[in-house]
């Protein structure tokens, strides 16, 4: 018989269109907070009210990434208009503060009119000619991984193309949020300072100053990893078979007082709380060997049912797009029937969903036991 936690389809469910939020909850800590309390009970609360809700010693681990300006508008030689959405650069195998390289990995549409020595121009707004477009990217190449182009920037000898992605650029929304009038601020979390992700650890957008203080008050402690938001997290999962789907690589690190504070943290008998599953992917990723240690460069790790979790105990989490590698990773944590009627509550509860959507506290109590995990998929 055939296990249904490695069918694709068995991660499906019906949204209705207005339970898409378009815009996010203001003050930001104002959402509501669907808390997995243990396997069979669950409560409805509000985000600000986390502090109550997590324990004093408690580790709350938070992704510092900043969302890049990366969508840029052109278009070819003929006229015709292009959309270009920077993910990396290459080579990729450093932060990307540091490495604003002018050759860039990127998904491009209309990608079938652009091959290989293709010309695509942009405007140039800090030019003082109007009418100049002295600004261009040949496709060199095309990337089976993701579907994108590699792109050569041509830049005038006056002007960076970092400085100029900043200037022409525009965070990158997801496609179903469309009728918003968010500012694109909000579209980053309140410590995000590390630029590189082409969309946001959106777990993390609940977050205010003052309640990351008053955590700090409780006695709940925060630490941060980075882990730069690619084509690897919002990639559809294709494969029927979950198993066969491959993770595209992102840019983590794991730094050295993060590791230090975990260990600490789980010495003393206390929890490790990962906001987001970006978060999750950096610190498995990190231990991917048995072992926690620093990382410093790029993990593809998939995590979906069946997997033995060597450092999260507990997550906070947003609700994910159907038959997304982020339910599977939720579903290894609390089982995947668990998560859909969790979800199926939460649609009737009226909770909104996706990025700007409402969260979900998953408390170490909800998490399958290592037989149950091992349980639902053979190994």
């Amino acid at each position: 018989m055939v296990d249904r936690d490695r069918q694709l389809e068995a991660y499906d469910y019906t949204l209705p269109k207005e339970r898409i939020a378009q815009t996010p909850a203001v003050p930001r800590d104002h959402a509501r907070l669907l808390v997995v309390k243990n396997q069979t009970e669950q409560a409805h609360r509000i985000f600000r009210e986390l502090p109550d809700l997590l324990q004093p010693g408690d580790l709350l681990v938070l992704n510092n990434t900043r969302v890049l300006p990366a969508r840029l508008y052109g278009h070819k030689a003929s006229g015709l208009p292009v959309e270009v959405l920077l993910l990396e650069p290459q080579p990729s195998e450093s932060a990307r503060e540091t490495d604003f390289s002018d050759q860039w990995l990127a998904l491009v549409k209309p990608g079938r009119r652009l091959k290989p020595g293709t010309q695509i121009f942009f405007d140039n707004h800090a030019s003082v000619d109007s009418h100049s477009s002295n600004i261009s990217a040949k496709v060199l190449a095309t990337d089976p991984a993701t579907s994108g182009r590699i792109l050569q920037f041509e830049m005038p000898s006056n002007q960076s193309l970092k400085s100029w992605v900043y200037e022409a650029g525009q965070v990158p929304l997801p496609p179903y949020i469309s009728e918003t009038a968010a500012d694109p601020e909000q579209y980053q979390t309140v410590y995000a300072d590390r630029v590189g992700a082409v969309a946001a650890p959106t777990a993390g957008l609940h977050f205010t100053p003052e309640l990351l203080q008053c955590l700090t008050e409780r006695g709940i402690q925060q630490a941060f990893v980075t882990l730069h938001v690619g084509v690897g997290t919002f990639r559809p999962v294709e494969a029927t078979d979950i198993t066969q789907h491959e993770m595209h690589s992102e840019w983590a690190e794991v730094p050295v007082e993060t590791v230090e504070k975990i260990r600490e943290t789980k010495a003393n008998g206390n929890r490790v709380i990962a906001v987001g599953t970006t978060v999750v992917r950096a610190l498995e990723g990190a231990a991917e060997k048995g072992v926690l240690e620093p990382l410093y460069g790029k993990t593809n790790l998939f995590i979906y049912p069946g997997y033995q979790w060597r450092v999260v105990d507990g997550m906070i989490t947003n609700f994910h797009l159907p038959k997304s590698s982020l339910m599977m990773l939720v579903s290894a944590l609390i089982g995947r029937t668990r998560l859909l009627d969790l979800y199926q509550l939460a649609i009737a509860e009226e909770y909104r969903f996706y990025s700007f959507g409402d969260a979900m506290l998953i408390l170490p109590e909800a998490r399958l036991s290592p037989d149950q995990a091992l349980g639902s998929i053979p190994i």
